[in-house]
C-alpha cells in the first residue's frame, strides 16, 4: 500500500506523467485569448474538449470491469488541478461526466445502471447535472420539494430545481426528490435519473459571474416521466435517498469542488508570482520590495498547506478509509484560503488585475464563488461539529 507521505509529496510516476500530458493539452488548446472569449461567451470549447477527451481521463473514476482506468480519485484530483490553469473551462465538463456521472453511478448506481452509463461515461460520451437546490432549497436538502410518485413501473416527477448547472447540454440529471410523506424528513427521499431530453422537462438560464464554463439553469419538471429502474440504486432504494447523501461520493463530491478552488488559486498565485518579477517600479522589480514579497510568499505558503489537505482527503477517499471529516476540512480551508489567496494576488498586480490583460480577474471571480457552491463553508461548520460530536 503507498503511505501517505508518498501519496501526495513524492508523487507516483504515472500521476506526474499525467500532469505533463495534460501541460502540453492546456499550453496549445487554451491560449489567453481563447480563455478570454470562452469567459465572454459563457461556453466551454466542445472541439477543443473532443481531443482532452481522447485521452480517456473520464475513466479515472470508473472500474476496469465498466470500461475505466480503475478508480483512482488521487489521479482525477490531479487532473482537475491541472485542467484549472486554463480556468474552469475543460475541469467543470470533465467533472460532470467523471464525478457527477462516473463517480456517482460507481457508488450508487444499480448493476443495470452501472452496465447502461459506466461504460458510455468512460468514453467521455456522456454528461451529467445536478438536480439538488430549489428556488426554496439550498443546503437544506432533506426540505426538497420536487416531488416524485411512483405509477406502476414509472416515476412521475413534478417541481422544480435551481442552479442546474450544464442541464442544457447535459444527458442526464441526477436528480434528488421528495418521494414520501412529508412529515418523514430523512426517510422520504429517492435520487432518479433524468434524460434531459425526456417530455415534460423545460428550462431557464441562470446568469453568474463565476465559473462561467457554462450557465445555470432553472428547470421544470411537469408530469415528466421515467421508468422506475432510472431510481438511482434501482426500485429498492425508493425512499432511501438519505443514504446516497451520506455516502462516499459526497466526499468525493468535496474534494472535486476543492480541487477546482486549489487549482485556480494556484494559477492565481503563479501569474501574480510572475507579474511581481517582470513589473518594474521605483527602478527595481516590484518582487524586490519587502510589501510585494510578504504577500506573495505568504500566499505560497497557504497555498501548499490547501494541497496537503487536499491531497491527504484524496488519498484517504481513494483507499476507501473514513474521510468525512477530512473532506469537509478541505472544503472549508481551501475555499476560503483561495479567496485570501486570490485578493492578495489582485493587490499585487494592482489594476491589470481587474483588465483582461490578465487571468486575474476571472480568477478572482472564481474563487469569491468556492465558499458558496459545493457546500457552503458554514454549511461545512456545521457538518464538522456534528461529525466531531461538539
Amino acid at each position: 500500500m503507498t503511505s501517505i507521505f508518498q501519496s501526495f509529496t513524492d508523487e507516483a510516476p504515472e500521476i506526474a506523467a499525467l500532469r505533463e500530458q495534460i501541460r502540453r493539452f492546456v499550453a496549445a488548446e487554451a491560449p489567453r485569448e481563447k480563455r478570454i472569449a470562452w469567459d465572454k461567451a459563457q461556453a466551454w470549447p466542445r472541439d477543443a474538449y473532443a481531443k482532452l477527451n481522447a485521452l480517456g481521463l473520464t475513466g479515472l473514476t470508473i472500474a476496469e470491469e465498466h470500461g475505466g482506468a480503475g478508480q483512482d480519485i488521487v489521479a482525477a484530483v490531479a487532473v482537475i488541478e491541472e485542467l484549472t490553469q486554463a480556468g474552469p473551462f475543460f475541469a467543470g465538463p470533465f467533472i460532470h461526466t467523471a464525478f457527477y456521472g462516473g463517480m456517482n453511478l460507481s457508488e450508487n448506481g444499480s448493476p443495470e445502471q452501472k452496465a447502461e452509463y459506466l461504460p458510455r461515461l468512460a468514453r467521455g460520451e456522456l454528461f451529467f447535472a445536478y438536480g439538488l437546490s430549489e428556488p426554496n432549497v439550498g443546503g437544506d436538502l432533506a426540505s426538497v420539494e420536487t416531488r416524485a410518485e411512483l405509477d406502476g413501473d414509472t416515476v412521475v416527477v413534478n417541481g422544480a430545481k435551481r442552479w442546474c448547472t450544464g442541464a442544457d447540454w447535459a444527458n442526464v440529471i441526477y436528480c434528488l426528490v421528495r418521494s414520501g410523506p412529508p412529515e418523514d424528513r430523512y426517510r422520504n427521499l429517492s435520487f432518479v435519473l433524468i434524460p434531459t431530453d425526456t417530455p415534460g422537462i423545460s428550462m431557464q438560464d441562470i446568469e453568474h459571474s463565476n465559473l462561467r464554463y457554462t450557465k445555470s439553469q432553472d428547470v421544470y419538471f411537469d408530469d415528466v416521466r421515467v421508468p422506475a429502474a432510472n431510481i438511482v440504486g434501482g426500485p429498492a432504494m425508493w425512499n432511501r435517498g438519505w443514504e446516497l447523501l451520506a455516502g462516499r461520493a459526497l466526499d468525493v463530491e468535496k474534494i472535486e469542488i476543492s480541487a477546482c478552488a486549489y487549482g485556480i488559486a494556484r494559477a492565481a498565485l503563479e501569474e501574480a508570482w510572475q507579474y511581481a518579477k517582470e513589473r518594474v517600479q521605483f527602478g527595481k522589480p516590484i518582487a524586490q520590495h519587502q510589501a510585494v514579497r510578504h504577500k506573495l510568499v505568504t500566499a505560497k505558503t497557504k497555498l501548499q498547506a490547501c494541497r496537503h489537505m487536499l491531497y491527504h482527503a484524496a488519498w484517504l477517499a481513494n483507499e476507501k478509509r473514513p474521510c468525512s471529516v477530512e473532506t469537509s476540512m478541505a472544503k472549508l480551508f481551501i475555499a476560503d484560503t483561495g479567496v485570501e489567496i486570490a485578493l492578495a494576488c489582485q493587490q499585487v498586480m494592482g489594476a491589470y488585475a481587474l483588465s483582461d490583460a490578465y487571468d486575474m480577474d476571472r480568477h478572482v471571480r472564481d474563487l469569491l464563488g468556492m465558499p458558496i457552491v459545493g457546500g457552503s463553508s458554514d454549511m461545512q461548520k456545521n457538518n464538522l461539529a456534528s461529525l466531531l460530536r461538539l
